[in-house]
């Protein structure tokens, strides 16, 4: 029940995240100060991952998070064998 509590908590923060930036940069755009996008993204194939971004700082970001998250979900899936 508490998976299921933390998951439901973790949709509704990102939904909030997502609606505070898009109400910040409606808000930059009515001063007239410009706003840049950039958008990234990974595709897990199995081990494998397919990085790509609007920019090359972005395609780095991605790829880090990409290790990371693929490193969690290995001791994720482990820990039970260890017990």
């Amino acid at each position: 029940m508490e998976l299921l509590t933390a998951a439901l908590l973790l949709i509704i923060v990102g939904v909030f995240l997502m609606a505070l930036s898009i109400f910040i940069t409606a808000l930059k755009r009515e001063e007239g100060g410009e706003s840049k996008t950039e958008a990234g993204g990974v595709v897990l194939i199995g081990p494998v991952p397919i990085v790509f971004g609007t920019s090359q700082r972005i395609a780095q970001l991605t790829l880090i998070l990409a290790i990371l998250l693929t490193a969690l979900a290995l001791l994720l899936f482990t820990l039970p064998l260890l017990r």
